[in-house]
């Protein structure tokens, strides 16, 4: 499948609408596993819901007018960086709306051994934010991971690193976060 997404991406990439919308065909349900895995991790009653994040996300995405993913792992890579801003637009909104507000996010994939917590999506997102400004490089392998749902060879693809070191920098960022999520300096 992947000489035909990559294909499809050059084709976008040159102005061709039907080839975004084969794309959208081909890659949909990938996508769909992936904002159902987020919204695993979410609390039970969300508002939003994955097929209604996909289909933002694919609204962002083709209102681009070419895309600079080269690959499935780099479309990815952008998908999780719509979806992340998706559901923190969404949890601001709610945050707004409500006092106490904000939207509620496992750290399954971020957890230390033997610990598990939820944490507000809002949080995460500002304790990311953070990491980027201090190491923008593993920030993005948290976002590829977390948001994206790319493996450990697939997030060393697309950052061109080897996944030795993406697994080096994933547990650094991992243990970071925790740290900056529960107050620790």
């Amino acid at each position: 499948m992947e000489p035909a997404v990559t294909q499809l991406l050059a084709d976008w990439r040159q102005g061709d609408a039907g080839a975004r919308d084969r794309l959208i065909g081909a890659l949909y349900p990938e996508l769909h596993r992936l904002a159902e895995q987020l919204f695993r991790r979410e609390r039970g009653d969300h508002t939003l819901q994955p097929t209604a994040l996909v289909n933002e996300a694919w609204l962002r995405l083709s209102g681009l007018d070419a895309i600079e993913a080269n690959d499935r792992g780099h479309l990815f890579a952008v998908s999780a960086r719509l979806m992340r801003e998706i559901l923190i637009d969404h949890a601001r909104r709610r945050a707004a709306a409500k006092r106490d507000g904000g939207e509620r996010m496992s750290l399954t994939h971020l957890e230390q051994v033997g610990e598990s917590d939820d944490v507000e999506l809002l949080g995460l997102n500002d304790a990311l934010e953070k990491l980027e400004a201090i190491d923008p490089a593993k920030a993005r392998i948290v976002e590829l991971r977390y948001f994206g749902g790319l493996s450990i060879e697939e997030t060393a693809t697309v950052v061109g690193q080897s996944p030795a070191t993406v697994k080096r920098h994933w547990q650094a960022a991992r243990t970071w976060l925790y740290d900056a999520l529960n107050g620790a300096g």
